[in-house]
């Protein structure tokens, strides 16, 4: 059986500086957080969320509203993954009118998770203004999508897997490209 090839494109050091980094362009862009709103897609997105929340508290001292947000019957490929599908369980804390979201996800490759994600905060309200934060963007769009925070831009190929392991899933922070030729 031939072996996966691997690469590690950022260490925990190489998350905390991306996270850290973004976190100075979202209160640049927001200064006034009392209307902003964290929300993280389920798994990753949620935890990802939770950090940038931490890392703007320690800045400023307040404490922004996080969620989290499965959009697994929002997906439109659900009835091809499983025709009995695993739903987790969504939070969004406040009535989404008139605030400032983030939207929050590890890796953003064809669009189509955010597709669904923007579908589903839809049903929590009619925010004022959605913007998109993610860990990875590694290209690869199917949807006119893009993020408007970057922890890092990756070129990669279609058979290649990016994938972001956290301490809160009982890994060692990390984001590695897996597979290819």
């Amino acid at each position: 059986m031939k072996e996966s090839k691997k690469k590690t494109v950022l260490t925990a050091e190489g998350i905390q500086e991306a996270l850290d980094q973004m976190v100075a362009k979202i209160l640049g862009d927001f200064p006034e957080s009392d209307r902003l709103v964290l929300i993280g897609i389920r798994t990753g997105g949620a935890y990802l969320a939770n950090r940038i929340r931490e890392l703007i508290r320690a800045k400023k001292g307040d404490l922004i509203q996080t969620g989290a947000l499965d959009i697994t019957l929002y997906r439109d490929d659900w009835t091809r993954i499983n025709h009995k599908p695993i739903v987790g369980k969504t939070e969004v804390p406040v009535c989404l009118d008139k605030k400032n979201i983030i939207l929050v996800d590890d890796v953003l490759y064809t669009g189509r998770t955010v597709r669904a994600a923007l579908d589903a905060l839809i049903d929590f309200g009619r925010p004022r203004r959605i913007a998109l934060a993610v860990l990875v963007d590694r290209g690869g769009r199917e949807l006119p999508i893009c993020a408007d925070y970057f922890g890092i831009r990756l070129e990669t190929k279609a058979q290649e897997r990016v994938n972001v392991y956290l301490k809160e899933l009982g890994k060692n922070d990390q984001v590695i490209i897996e597979g290819g030729n």
